[in-house]
């Protein structure tokens, strides 16, 4: 029996396809299957043939995946329907999310949209769609349309022997390695005498070490899980993830290294470790970027996510004489806040989550984890060469004594979002009251000003919870906040305050 409309609704997930894939995990029925998988690429077709004004025929297609083990699957039945559509389809293998981006830019391949198989750093047995045009990633309302398109679409059966293949990842590689030696002018191995260890966590990223550094001339002894296998047998393939940031953490210590750089599965996130082990994630990662393109972009804004620390607004204000810009949530939020911006005349260089996900205005506003890794590495390789130290640019950078993040269900409201929005109301008066202020202007929930820290309280993107997130300037601050804004969210029972018992 076909898959419903309002099943294959339920398989958007922001800006992009996702869902189960394979049996395995108890109460987790398939939901993204082949043919939802063939039905869902017709979708995009039609999507596609009306933003270009090109008859399906005409289009030019590539086709990704990372290491995923459903991923065969899935592509087998994407390719069917781009080949049964007459459409010029071209598979490249495993890929880098970036990379199918950059399939339409590059004057090699020039395709006209692209499809990536990932679900980015989510369970093995998930597994999903993301899709490009020359403008970038859809949209929430492209992924709505291209569902709906999907649900009058039948699966079909094309001809598999029309399919092209090019390894993409290779001619990606020589894009990267030709920044690099441009910026730093050194020959052809202009990394040759740094040590620089990269922990792929088992996706699609090993090719940083092998392909890039390498071929540089980087030392990349050390480096570790670069070998794909899509069931992430050493740990979750997330820069946030605790262990994650361990294992490279130890990786760089033990082979005395001088960087470590860990990708998500996809490669559209980075994270990295200091030669002393000091990890430069979320607000440090911020920071160091940011830094680092100042010197182009004087009085430049950087757009990030709204759960930044007041010590990145500091040194970013303070200290590098940039404008900081907090807006919502969401790589896409972010990214389309700094092309609105550039495009009025604010110069906005960086948009960058606390997740990792950073984009360049240069780098056509993609969120690409190798590209950040490739301004880290000028940068680590111009201080060495002046007898410095990457760590320096964030030297300054202040950090809060505590962090943590609640997160509250909304349990029984069928239309939790309004709850949420009516909590949020009822937050900022209580607070008001109270005496304490709300940040202003806030894009997203509701940020209140204490005299040692700061909490946010917003809705999720997607689901019934309202995640709060606190930080203080001194010990046992945090503990002191949370008991405040349970005061400010007495009365409201569908709220599960349990978390705060932790």
């Amino acid at each position: 029996m076909p898959i419903s409309e309002k099943n294959l609704l339920k398989l958007a997930n922001g800006s992009d396809v996702r869902g189960v894939s394979i049996e395995g995990v108890a109460d987790e029925p398939v939901t993204l299957n082949a043919e939802a998988a063939n039905r869902i690429t017709s979708g995009f077709l039609d999507f596609l043939s009306q933003k270009t004004g090109k008859k399906v025929k005409d289009l030019r297609i590539a086709v990704g995946h990372d290491s995923r083990l459903s991923a065969p699957m899935l592509k087998e039945a994407v390719l069917e329907a781009l080949t049964y559509a007459g459409a010029v389809t071209v598979d490249c293998g495993l890929a880098s999310t970036p990379s199918m981006f950059m399939s339409i830019v590059l004057p090699e391949t020039k395709m006209d949209g692209s499809i990536m198989i990932t679900a980015s750093h989510l369970p093995f047995n998930r597994n999903g769609l993301k899709f490009f045009t020359k403008d970038g990633g859809v949209e929430h309302e492209d992924i709505i349309a291209i569902l709906e398109a999907a649900a009058r679409s039948p699966e079909v059966k094309g001809d598999l022997a029309k399919v092209q293949k090019y390894i993409l990842i290779d001619r990606y590689c020589h894009h990267l390695r030709k920044k690099i030696r441009a910026a730093l002018n050194m020959g052809d191995t202009p990394l040759r005498g740094m040590h620089v260890v990269v922990d792929a966590g088992n996706g699609a990223g090993g090719f940083f070490a092998t392909q890039v550094l390498g071929r540089l001339g980087a030392d990349t002894s050390g480096s570790i899980f670069l070998e794909p296998d899509g069931h992430f047998p050493n740990h979750i393939p997330n820069p946030e993830n605790k262990q994650a940031m361990a294992a490279i953490r130890k990786a760089v210590l033990d082979s005395h290294a001088d960087l470590g750089l860990i990708f998500d599965t996809d490669v559209d996130r980075m994270s990295a470790v200091l030669k002393n082990g000091k990890e430069i994630s979320r607000n440090a990662l911020i920071a160091m970027m940011a830094a680092i393109l100042a010197p182009d972009y004087p009085g430049s804004t950087i757009v990030t996510d709204s759960v930044t620390s007041d010590e990145l607004t500091e040194f970013l204000q303070g200290e590098l004489g940039l404008r900081h810009l907090r807006f919502k949530r969401g790589y896409k939020n972010v990214i389309d806040e700094c092309i609105r911006l550039n495009k009025e005349g604010t110069v906005s260089p960086l948009a960058i989550e606390t997740s990792g996900h950073g984009a360049l205005s240069e780098n056509y506003y993609l969120d690409d984890g190798a590209y950040l890794a490739v301004k880290l590495l000028i940068a680590a390789a111009k201080a060495k060469a002046q007898g410095r130290h990457l760590a320096d640019l964030v030297k300054k950078l202040g950090e809060p004594v505590e962090s943590r993040e609640y997160r509250m269900k909304i349990m029984g409201e069928d239309d939790f979002r309004s709850y949420g929005e009516n909590v949020l109301k009822v937050f900022e008066e209580r607070a008001a009251e109270a005496g304490i202020r709300a940040a202003k202007p806030s894009y997203e929930g509701v940020r209140l000003v204490f005299p040692d820290g700061w909490a946010l309280l917003r809705m999720s993107l997607h689901d019934p919870q309202m995640p709060l997130n606190i930080e203080s300037r001194k010990k046992g601050g945090v503990a002191e906040i949370a008991a405040k804004v349970q005061e400010f969210l007495k009365g409201f029972t569908s709220l599960d305050m349990s978390v705060f018992k932790d």
